[in-house]
């Protein structure tokens, strides 16, 4: 009698397999070669597989909704291809890669498109983003371990004393002396140190209690109630760092990335003073909307003049550079232009440059 084919075996998947499978999966979520996996983790629990998978995302994009279309692609193609279920792929965004020049540029009339989908303060559904609460894992870690010790060390000496009948140990007598001669009306000032001490804990562990933490990070707009997406402010502040450097004739740039407001200071070593303020501006703008965060903050973008600054001056009709000092530019053969690189440092007053940015 021969066995049903449904009894004669099982197929079982490794979680090597399923976790390669996510891995490429993500790869193929956006446009080719802009996803890469970096690491990938897989568990198979009878017929259902937990993944996670860190990724590199393109910049710009706008992360919640590229890490949205990974998800839903990691979790589509790995219940294909491996015929388990899977709830709900974890998806950390492990770093960005910035695209090539010709791919960052938006096509023409593109941008206004761009700038009503990503207005500033819109939220999935109109409900308020609030900003993820930290685990704290450190303080909690360290104040449960000291509080089991103390405990083990109270305890140790308790049973001792009524269950092998010892004497109690001489740190407790002496301690328990010490409390009652010295209370709350006593002036010693071991006393008022540690009644210091623990006032100051008491009131750092209600501030943990009732604040969220994470101040490091920015809570970005939630297109789906179960999906929750943070943006590290070091890593955005190196991301509008890039983008304003690129800016001709911007040097030194110093960003300092808030919860509520971005400071931008630029310093410019050649050009136009006006024009290079309002191309930082403009690409501090760009830069901030595309992140896509919750609440757009405020900016505060701020371009100067170094000391070495020259402002060209009629560069197509072979005018030459304009010193800073008020002193008379180099001169330059009829028909041509002097070269901007050809500027030597200005050691004159400033005072009467305009327009310094001060």
């Amino acid at each position: 009698m021969s066995t049903p084919a449904g009894e004669r075996g099982s197929t079982t998947v490794a979680d090597r397999a399923v976790r390669r499978i996510a891995e490429q999966a993500a790869t193929e979520a956006l446009a080719p070669d802009e996803v890469r996996a970096t690491r990938g983790a897989a568990s198979v629990r009878g017929r259902r597989a937990r993944v996670a998978v860190t990724v590199t995302l393109p910049y710009p994009e706008v992360l919640d909704d590229a890490g949205e279309r990974v998800r839903s692609h990691v979790a589509d193609r790995t219940h294909r291809l491996t015929g388990l279920a899977v709830p709900s792929p974890r998806i950390r965004v492990g770093g960005l890669r910035v695209r090539g020049a010709r791919d960052a540029e938006p096509a023409s009339g593109g941008r206004a498109v761009e700038a009503a989908e990503d207005a500033p303060g819109a939220e999935a559904g109109g409900r308020r983003v609030r900003r993820p609460w930290g685990r704290r894992r450190l303080p909690v870690g360290v104040l449960a371990l000291l509080g089991a010790l103390v405990c083990g060390v109270l305890l140790y000496d308790v049973l001792a004393v009524h269950a092998a009948g010892r004497p109690p140990a001489r740190w407790r007598v002496d301690l328990l002396r010490w409390l009652t001669t010295h209370g709350p009306d006593s002036s010693a000032w071991p006393g008022l140190v540690a009644a210091l001490a623990v006032l100051a804990l008491g009131v750092w562990l209600l501030v943990l209690a009732v604040t969220p933490g994470l101040r490091g990070r920015l809570p970005m707009r939630e297109p789906l109630p179960e999906l929750r997406a943070t943006l590290d402010r070091r890593a955005a502040a190196a991301l509008l760092r890039d983008a304003v450097s690129e800016v001709s004739g911007v040097g030194r740039v110093r960003v300092s990335v808030g919860r509520r407001v971005v400071r931008v200071r630029a310093g410019l070593t050649f050009g136009q003073l006006d024009v290079a303020r309002r191309a930082v501006r403009d690409v501090v703008e760009r830069t901030v909307t595309s992140w896509g965060t919750a609440r757009q903050p405020r900016l505060r973008v701020r371009v100067d003049t170094e000391p070495v600054w020259r402002d060209v001056v009629g560069a197509d009709t072979g005018a030459g550079v304009a010193p800073v000092g008020g002193g008379a530019a180099p001169e330059a053969p009829v028909g041509s232009a002097a070269p901007v690189g050809s500027a030597t440092p200005v050691t004159g007053d400033r005072s009467g440059q305009g327009g310094g940015g001060r």
